[in-house]
C-alpha cells in the first residue's frame, strides 16, 4: 500500500480514537481503514493501537509514530506548497492560539484582515490562558508571553509587556497610595490566577527580588473580572500592561509602584520547526508581526 496513504489513515485513527470516525473523516469504508492499519503494523512489525470494544488507544510506540507522522505529512504539504511557488495564494486550514485578552485585542483584528485577503484559508483560533502544545494540539502559530524554554520551535520576538499593579483613583483616594510593595499587606488585593496564581508576589530585579506574601480578598480566574473589580474600586490587582492599557489611558485605573516592577516580559510568535516555509503560516506571521511590532501597548 502507498505509505502516505497509510500514514494519513493512521493519523486519522489516532486523532479520532476510533476506526469508524476515521473512516467518516477520510470518506473510506471501516473495512478499508482496518486493512490499512493492519498493513501498517505488519510493515513496521510493531503494535501501534490497542483495540477494545469501546475505543482505540495508542500504544507508546503508536504515540511516538503519530507525532513523527504528523510532522512528516506537514512537511510534505509544505514542500508541495513551496514547489507550487512562494507566490502561490495560501490555502487550507490555519490554527492559531493566544492568551484570551491578547487574542481579543491584538490577534483577532489580524485574523479578520488575513481572511479578507486570503479567501482560500480557514482559521481556527484557540484563545486560552494556558500554554498550548503546538505539536499535540496541531497548532500552527502561537503567541507566547514570557521567557521561552529551549525547544525545537522557531520564535520571532514582536514586543514586550510589563507586569503591573493598578487600582482605581477612587480606591487610592480612600486608602492611600502604597510607597513600597510591603505596603500591599495593608490593602485590599485582587488576585487574577491567570497572571499571579500564587499569593506571594515578586518585585524588582530577578537576582535580588522583593517577595511579598499576600492574602487576597478576591481571587478570580478571569483577567476581565479582575479588571472590572479594580475599576469598581474594590482594591489593587496585578495584571499585564497590555490588559489594562486602555483603562489606564482613560483614567479608570492608575498604575502604582512602577519603580518596583520586574523586567519586561518578551512577546514572541512561535511556530513549528520546518524545512519548508508554508505560505499560509508565513504570510499570517508577516501580518501579525507587523501589527504587533507597531503597537504602542507592546513597546
Amino acid at each position: 500500500m502507498d505509505q502516505i496513504h497509510l500514514m494519513n489513515v493512521f493519523v486519522a485513527v489516532g486523532e479520532e480514537e476510533g476506526f469508524a470516525a476515521a473512516a467518516r473523516r477520510l470518506n473510506l469504508s471501516p473495512a478499508a481503514v482496518t486493512r490499512a492499519i493492519a498493513g501498517l503494523e505488519e510493515q513496521l512489525g510493531v503494535r501501534l493501537l490497542l483495540r477494545t470494544t469501546r475505543n482505540v488507544r495508542l500504544t507508546e510506540a503508536g504515540q511516538r509514530y503519530l507525532d513523527d507522522t504528523r510532522a512528516i505529512l506537514a512537511s510534505i504539504e509544505e514542500a508541495n506548497e513551496a514547489a507550487a511557488g512562494v507566490n502561490a495564494a495560501p490555502k487550507g486550514n490555519l490554527s492559531v492560539t493566544a492568551p484570551v485578552l491578547f487574542g481579543k485585542k491584538f490577534v483577532m483584528p489580524c485574523i479578520v484582515r488575513y481572511l479578507d485577503e486570503y479567501p482560500g484559508v480557514d482559521v481556527s483560533a484557540l484563545f486560552l490562558d494556558r500554554i498550548v502544545n503546538l505539536v499535540d494540539e496541531g497548532i500552527d502559530v502561537a503567541v507566547r508571553i514570557g521567557h521561552l524554554p529551549d525547544s525545537s520551535l522557531k520564535a520571532l520576538r514582536v514586543g514586550q509587556v510589563r507586569r503591573v499593579l493598578c487600582a482605581a483613583p477612587n480606591y487610592l483616594a480612600r486608602h492611600g497610595m502604597p510607597s513600597h510593595p510591603a505596603d500591599l499587606q495593608r490593602h485590599t488585593v485582587i488576585a487574577a490566577t491567570g497572571i499571579s496564581p500564587r499569593v506571594e508576589w515578586k518585585f524588582g530585579a530577578a537576582e535580588d527580588p522583593t517577595l511579598v506574601r499576600l492574602r487576597p480578598r478576591l481571587t478570580v480566574s478571569s483577567n476581565d473580572a479582575a479588571i472590572d473589580a479594580a475599576i469598581a474600586g474594590l482594591g489593587i490587582c496585578r495584571l499585564l500592561s497590555y490588559q489594562v492599557a486602555e483603562e489606564v489611558a482613560a483614567g479608570r485605573l492608575r498604575i502604582i509602584l512602577d519603580e518596583h516592577e520586574e523586567a519586561p516580559w518578551p512577546v514572541h510568535l512561535v511556530h513549528r520547526e520546518s524545512k519548508f516555509g508554508s505560505s499560509k503560516v508565513r504570510k499570517f506571521i508577516d501580518v501579525l508581526a507587523e501589527h504587533l511590532r507597531g503597537h504602542q501597548y507592546l513597546q
